[in-house]
């Protein structure tokens, strides 16, 4: 009986080559086992477990004074969706507090207050709202009562109150650099005003900066009607011409400038200056020329601060 393979005896070398080269690849890719340096011991499996789950006694108790059985795990149970609302709706609330109303109030000589509020309606334009009010105090005693009607003719002095809308935009290119406009009403006395400004800086240095500027507005004042007369509505527009100079280091200001309206028909001149004294602390004087002819002087210190 005789038994023969597909192989044959010529191929049988070669196929048991292939085999010999598969087994020498294998052993290749086994990662070798630990061998632990001269004159030292491999841990066994116990100690190094023990090592691993061990904490380090200088690591700090997170639950230290916590009473682990009181926690509320629930809070824990929370959705990726869920948590995408609450951090939006944080985020408009922190929106919502940088752009609410500014209130600021000032103390008069009189006893009166001087209350401004103002909020911010879009950041487009640095849109804005707002209105200045002087609100009148309210007399406690009768001499109080009494000294304020002989202070206004025999009436209470009432609180009076502007509204206004302003918006900066940018300039148009080298002409001008910034252009501001600001609306206001007046109710109580029937008197509106629309205004614009251009406003242009030029850098001299790194210690003095020029500001010019020009502004346009119209006034316009109105009259009640009474029985058997009309009212009827006067404007008058203006425009004023000024140049400001700082200086940096001293925190001083100079500014010249002139302004003419319909009603004046003529410039009236003036100049200024402005010293800061430290923070929030400025005093500034001024001389102006008026329409009646006669030099208007002023000097004023002013305290300001924001929170």
């Amino acid at each position: 009986m005789e038994f023969s393979t597909g192989l044959g005896w010529t191929r049988l070398p070669l196929a048991a080559a292939f085999i010999f080269g598969s087994v020498l690849s294998a052993q290749a890719q086994i990662i070798p086992p630990f061998s632990p340096p001269p004159g030292a011991t491999a841990p066994d499996d116990e100690e190094a477990e023990v090592a691993e789950t061990t904490p380090d006694v200088n690591d700090a108790d997170v639950l230290k004074g916590i009473d682990v059985d009181k926690l509320d795990w629930s809070q824990l149970a929370i959705d990726a969706g869920t948590l995408n609302d609450i951090i939006t709706a944080k985020k408009r609330a922190k929106a919502a507090a940088n752009s609410g109303m500014n209130w600021s109030s000032n103390a008069n000589a009189d006893g009166s207050s001087a209350v401004t509020v103002k909020q911010s309606v879009s950041s487009f334009w640095d849109t804005r709202i707002g209105a200045d009010m002087t609100v009148t105090k309210e007399p406690t005693t009768m001499s109080e009562l009494l000294a304020q009607k002989a202070e206004n003719g025999g009436n209470l002095p009432q609180s009076s109150g502007s509204a206004w809308a302003a918006a900066t935009a940018p300039g148009a290119g080298a002409i001008w650099d910034k252009t501001a406009v600001e609306a206001r009403v007046d109710p109580g006395s029937e008197q509106s005003k629309l205004g614009a400004s251009l406003t242009k800086s030029v850098p001299l240095s790194s210690d003095y900066s020029l500001t010019l500027q020009n502004g346009y507005s119209v006034n316009q004042q109105g009259t009640t009607a009474l029985p058997g007369v009309g009212g009827h509505i006067t404007r008058n527009y203006e425009t004023d011409q000024s140049a400001k100079v700082t200086i940096t280091d001293t925190g001083t200001s100079i500014t010249a400038g002139q302004t003419m309206s319909t009603s004046d028909d003529k410039w009236l001149r003036k100049v200024g200056a402005e010293q800061k004294l430290f923070d929030n602390v400025t005093v500034s004087g001024s001389v102006g020329e008026t329409s009646q002819g006669a030099i208007n002087k002023s000097l004023t210190a002013g305290f300001k601060k924001s929170w």
